[in-house]
């Protein structure tokens, strides 16, 4: 009998949750597998067998919070095992034959949870043993105690289908005993009131990876002294720039020349400039950064994701606007490993993709620095004391920890910013 465990998944994490079972109790496999996909606190992984053979049982439902090395499933390993044949069409007994043979194994493992069944009141582990993973998950995320529910399976499994018609009765009665409760002179309802109302609600358990955006996000806003400051860009000349170039810059290097490349080499000439931007604060100590991996805010199924563009000082247009279209796809894909999101000192992220015209972005601890990118849109603009053109602009911000960063250093670097990007040219000299 194998094991399958969770394996060795970082050095920083510890545990992750069943997102998805890849295989079934009785599904064969072949070793290398993919048996079920982990969601951890900042990517997706998925374990493979290490053997081959049959899958007798699932520990853990979809969902579960497991640890590392803990075992989530047992492998019947079999020496020499292989896919079983397909039945040749002129055997029909052979056909009959499986049937015979699967009624004993049913039976054993039946026979080894039968306990949990006649007597759910000696725990609740036990009985958990018989509930599909769908149950337990739909149990869970309800807040109904399996030995609560009803079942009409003959040997005492719960189904999902338990889980609803028991969640669907107790809705019921919980309707009507408000009702019969309800007083005279209302008044205004309570939160917990409000939850057994008749208004339609959907109660929708976060992702793990949520739960640490949530958690991450809130500790940088209690630890960290966070200031915003803004300035605006004036895109005429990048825009015209690209306009020239885009064609024969796709031709070139099979990949489209974009915003970000040109943002992301004036980020990095302001950094050597205000350099504690590229800072971040370790006890009594500042660890002054002399690389440049520039993390991407990326939108991805399960919530922001921000992959780092490794040496980005060290790369051309190209190969930034490369590193950041094959980082998206990993997003967008749940394929990003966890080196892709490690050690960035800086990082951009741009809301105007989903029309934002300013915000203020929050900083990736431990970073101290975060430019926010917003929506490029017309606006009058004096050009001089008699002109006044309608140019195409775009609001800046950078939000920074002001117990390392000075106003007078941020608003100097968001400036030099401005300064690079309303003269593109000099960028595209660096590379």
């Amino acid at each position: 009998m194998g094991e399958i465990k969770v394996p060795e998944l970082a050095e920083s994490i510890s545990e992750g949750t069943v997102a998805q079972w890849l295989k079934q109790v009785g599904d064969f496999v072949e070793k290398g597998d993919y048996i079920v996909e982990l969601e951890t606190d900042k990517v997706n992984v998925e374990i493979t067998a290490e053997d081959s053979g049959v899958l007798t049982e699932l520990l853990a439902g979809e969902g579960d919070t497991v640890q590392v090395g803990e075992t989530i499933a047992r492998l019947e390993a079999k020496e020499g095992a292989s896919a079983p044949a397909a039945p040749k069409a002129e055997e029909k007994p052979a056909e009959e034959a499986p049937k015979q043979e699967a009624a004993p194994a049913q039976q054993k493992t039946v026979e080894e949870v039968a306990p949990a069944a006649e007597a759910p009141q000696q725990g609740s582990q036990k009985q958990w043993l018989i509930a599909s993973p769908a149950a337990r998950k739909a149990a869970r995320e309800r807040g109904i105690k399996l030995d609560q529910v009803p079942t009409t399976d003959p040997l005492g499994r719960v189904r999902k289908h338990d889980i609803d018609s028991y969640a669907d009765q107790k809705s019921n009665e919980q309707k009507q005993q408000a009702q019969a409760s309800k007083p005279a002179n209302p008044v205004s309802p309570s939160p917990a009131a409000s939850e057994n109302s008749d208004k339609p609600v959907e109660r929708e358990r976060m992702s793990r990876r949520r739960q640490t955006i949530a958690k991450r996000l809130v500790e940088v806003q209690q630890t960290a002294a966070m200031l915003t400051t803004f300035n605006e860009v004036d895109m005429t000349a990048v825009m015209a720039l690209r306009k020239r170039r885009k064609d024969k810059f796709f031709e070139q290097h099979d990949v489209r020349l974009g915003f970000m490349s040109f943002f992301t080499k004036a980020v990095v000439a302001a950094l050597k400039k205000y350099p504690l931007l590229n800072a971040e604060i370790q006890g009594n100590e500042l660890l002054i950064k002399k690389f440049y991996d520039i993390g991407i805010a990326v939108s991805a199924p399960d919530g922001l994701v921000v992959p780092v563009v490794r040496d980005a000082d060290r790369k051309t247009f190209a190969g930034i606007e490369g590193s950041i279209v094959d980082l998206a796809k990993k997003a967008r894909d749940n394929k990003l490993a966890l080196k892709d999101l490690q050690g960035g000192t800086f990082t951009i992220t741009n809301g105007g993709v989903f029309g934002s015209l300013m915000s203020t972005p929050i900083l990736n601890g431990p970073q101290v620095g975060i430019l926010g990118m917003h929506k490029v849109q017309l606006r009058p603009v004096a050009i001089d004391e008699e002109r006044i053109e309608n140019r195409p602009m775009m609001y800046i911000a950078l939000s920074y920890d002001h117990r390392i960063v000075d106003g007078k250093e941020a608003v100097s670097f968001l400036a030099t910013v401005k300064e690079l990007l309303e003269d593109p040219e000099s960028l595209l000299l660096e590379g």
